[in-house]
């Protein structure tokens, strides 16, 4: 495929004006030096500058006409084009160097779109990170309190299925979630309706690279900026002063509000794995790969499956922000 190149300086500075504007507030604040308890996450547990999210690509398989004179052309992973002038990603040569990294994503992005959605953790994840502890996560006060927190989690059952969050628990907390998690069994138990599931597809975008189309990577950081919002407004702390309205899920409105918008989330998220899923699969078939499909099991292959998630976990936990 071949943009001409009012075609793609369009598409490029389209790209620009949405990102500024994502990131905008949080760029004004760093000025000032001032901190976000909520919209902050999106820069350190995803420690992604802003400026990546202005560049855009066009992804795999494109070529860019009169690009070649332009700075693109001094970017790691470019290359000439089949026309004078032309650049573009450079695919097989990315794919060769985060093979394991990508082998990784895609098994996970797989496996959890495959699986059917859990819904009824109401959030309880931030919650269960302050249980029967004096320390916080956020300068904030609780809204129900210390005592009002850990009555909350005592009188649920904890039930996240999303490891990076299981692993902030407090020892308290952990042994009373349904399943304990562990980062090599990360790709069995995480499933579509995970709030943390679909704002770690802005993750994976950012790690798939030039692979993936600045439209779909803005997409992916869009679906993590609206569900970090929920995400806290469910949580214990109290964020009025900040303009969020807190979603109780301590009582059966604020639950069924929680379902709603979680359901919502996943949908969006579903929508999102699949265009990601496509843009590695597609370069895959062209470089000659096909999506790790080589490791999945067959009907009584269990020590393959075994064997390709802990080597596609391995790839994970060599990427995943600490």
């Amino acid at each position: 495929m071949r943009l001409e190149r009012a075609e793609w300086t369009t598409r490029e500075r389209s790209h620009r004006e949405r990102a500024d504007s994502l990131t905008a507030a949080h760029r004004e604040r760093a000025r000032r030096g001032e901190k976000h308890p909520v919209e902050d996450f999106l820069f350190t547990y995803y420690s992604y500058k802003p400026a990546l999210l202005s560049r855009w690509h066009p992804g795999a398989g494109v070529e860019l006409t009169g690009a070649a004179s332009e700075p693109r052309a001094g970017w790691r992973w470019y290359e000439p084009g089949t026309h004078p002038g032309s650049l573009r990603v450079d695919d097989v040569g990315f794919r060769r160097s985060r093979a394991g990294i990508l082998r990784g994503i895609q098994g996970l992005l797989r496996s959890t779109q495959e699986r059917a959605p859990v819904f009824g953790c109401f959030g309880l994840h931030e919650w269960a990170m302050l249980y029967r502890s004096p320390e916080r996560r956020h300068a904030l006060a609780l809204r129900l309190g210390p005592r009002g927190t850990d009555d909350v989690v005592e009188a649920h059952e904890l039930r996240c299925t999303h490891f990076d969050a299981f692993r902030f628990f407090t020892p308290d907390a952990a042994p009373r979630n349904r399943t304990p998690l562990e980062r090599a069994s990360q790709s069995a138990f995480e499933q579509p309706g995970c709030l943390h599931a679909g704002m770690d597809l802005y993750k994976w975008a950012m790690k798939a690279g030039p692979l993936v189309p600045g439209e779909l990577l803005l997409d992916c950081f869009a679906l993590a900026r609206d569900v970090r919002a929920l995400d806290m407004a469910a949580s214990p702390y109290d964020l009025s002063d900040w303009g969020y309205e807190a979603v109780a899920i301590e009582t059966p409105s604020g639950k069924a509000e929680y379902v709603g918008r979680q359901r919502d989330f996943s949908d969006r998220a579903q929508r999102l794995r699949t265009r990601l899923r496509d843009v590695l699969r597609t370069g895959d078939q062209e470089t000659g790969s096909h999506e790790g499909h080589g490791d999945m099991p067959g009907p009584s292959a269990a020590s393959s499956s075994r064997a390709s998630a802990t080597r596609d976990a391995a790839s994970l936990s060599r990427c995943s922000e600490s």
